[in-house]
């Protein structure tokens, strides 16, 4: 990391910083209780659970594909030359991933206890706005492999393609579809 530019040594930072908000509000799932713990699946049927198994996982490696390629492959000169941009652009869109990211298993172990339509409202605004990142994401690198090609760019739009399907289909669309609520 020696090498970067402090603009993409912040992009890395806030992947850390981001991932860890992540994880540690999955980390909280086994404090809830078990049927809070059952509820976070709302009525998304068993038959559909496994797809999500796999387009997580799809997802998580795309991720880590498409934001590697983002903070060491591409300078913020070179993307703001392709992109038309401020590199800086980034911070907020992974801030749109990150931040509601994070706080969906809250809301949503919050509303099971003590169920409120505010809650219900809370939950599909902060869905979309990962939607909205996910997409910004894919729309960027596409772009960047439109401008500046490459195979490197173009698979880092094949990684971004399962994010978008996990965030914004399965988890802003079908997930709420689903939902016994209200």
């Amino acid at each position: 990391m020696k090498d970067l530019d402090p603009q993409q040594k912040f992009l890395a930072l806030i992947t850390v910083l981001g991932g860890i908000l992540v994880l540690g509000s999955y980390a909280l799932i086994p404090g809830y209780s078990p049927e809070v713990r059952a509820g976070l699946w709302g009525g998304v049927p068993d038959s559909l659970r496994p797809l999500y198994g796999i387009s997580m996982l799809l997802a998580a490696v795309g991720f880590l594909a498409f934001t590697y390629q983002l903070i060491f492959r591409r300078s913020p000169d070179e993307f703001e030359a392709l992109i038309g941009k401020p590199y800086a652009v980034l911070f907020a869109v992974y801030a749109l991933v990150y931040i509601p990211s994070s706080m969906w298993t809250p809301l949503t172990a919050a509303m099971l206890q003590t169920p409120a339509s505010g809650f219900w409202v809370l939950i599909r605004a902060d869905l979309a706005l990962v939607a909205l990142g996910s997409t910004l994401l894919l729309a960027i690198l596409a772009r960047l492999a439109v401008r500046g090609g490459g195979k490197l760019a173009w698979i880092s739009v094949a990684g971004a393609i399962p994010f978008w399907f996990q965030t914004a289909i399965l988890d802003a669309v079908v997930w709420p579809y689903y939902f016994p609520f209200p």
